[in-house]
């Protein structure tokens, strides 16, 4: 990124944890006829924070970030974008919010730059302003060899970043991203991480996914929806901790296989066994020591061990975990 630029970010103070929330939701509804696409959710994001927003399809992850943008109004409950709440403040709080939706309404007829200065005029952008505000964005999102080509002729990758300029023309504090990523090949997804990495710092970024590993690898912290509620919230360790601290141990063993599964669950404090690639895994909770008690269960019976080794519990399966159970410590 150019040097001086206002879109370089550095490390987050962590003073600004303990000031105003930039996002703000207490008790969000928001109802389409008798179906409640979200029911009283509530979290924070602050400044400089980038948070990932999880959630199975119809979670109501995109209703809540159109409310957080500004398209839709609440049914109830209440937002505060930087302080401000929207119903009384909505300009001032679409000034803040640089919004990305899942499917951005492109013009392909138009050429990149061409669509950024339409963009920035809609945001009201002084004039005096916008040819700078296209160029710096044009320049952050890595787009200034395609600036004179038309939107339609670009790849998908391409018109992501296109998707992610809009959103940053303005220089607006809060960045709203729902799906950035997908429909993207592998290297894609890998630009545009990279890209969202890079505006971490002052800039906060609340943003959706369905690539588990990606949230993981850009995301400070998460927070999980199911079913329009808010299921879970915080860092992956964190979560992983709300479902009841596990630990997890994977064995494969010379011995029989549905012999060594049931010695293996027959000791106490292991609350699940499953066959995996040729092995066992088993979980049990965090205070007890399950990989001596498992290696010693073997050696009575005179079976061989393998392999035995703890293994991190990863986020897929947290995300998994917290969807269908509802959030409840198991």
């Amino acid at each position: 990124m150019p040097g001086g630029s206002r879109y370089r970010t550095g490390p987050r103070n962590e003073m600004t944890m303990s000031a105003e929330p930039m996002i703000e939701v207490r008790e969000l509804t928001k109802s389409f006829g008798a179906v409640d696409a979200v029911a009283g959710v509530s979290f924070r994001v602050h400044r400089g924070e980038i948070v990932g927003f999880l959630g199975p399809n119809g979670a109501g992850k995109t209703t809540t970030m159109r409310i957080l943008a500004g398209v839709f109004p609440p049914s109830s409950g209440s937002v505060r974008i930087a302080g401000r709440d929207p119903l009384r403040e909505p300009l001032e709080c679409r000034r803040a919010v640089g919004y990305f939706p899942e499917y951005a309404p492109f013009y392909p007829e138009l050429r990149v730059a061409a669509y950024l200065h339409f963009v920035a005029r809609l945001k009201r952008i002084p004039r005096a302003r916008r040819a700078g505000a296209v160029a710096e964005v044009l320049a952050v999102c890595g787009l200034e060899s395609v600036a004179n080509r038309r939107v339609g002729t670009l790849s998908k990758g391409y018109r992501q970043r296109v998707g992610l300029a809009q959103a940053l023309c303005g220089n607006p504090p809060i960045l709203i991203l729902d799906e950035p990523t997908i429909g993207l090949d592998p290297g894609q997804v890998v630009e545009i991480r990279d890209l969202v990495r890079r505006l971490r710092g002052d800039r906060t970024v609340f943003f959706s996914s369905h690539i588990l590993s990606e949230v993981a690898t850009v995301c400070e912290r998460v927070i999980v929806i199911a079913r329009g509620r808010l299921v879970g919230e915080g860092t992956p360790g964190e979560l992983s901790a709300r479902l009841g601290r596990r630990r997890r141990v994977v064995i494969r063993v010379d011995g029989p296989p549905d012999d060594v599964a049931a010695a293996l669950a027959a000791i106490p404090g292991v609350l699940r066994v499953e066959r995996r690639d040729g092995g066992l895994a088993l979980d049990a909770a965090e205070r007890e020591d399950v990989a001596r008690a498992a290696g010693a269960a073997m050696q009575q019976r005179g079976w061989s061990i393998l392999e035995l080794r703890e293994e991190a519990i990863d986020l897929e399966e947290i995300f998994l975990r917290l969807v269908s159970d509802g959030g409840a410590a198991s």
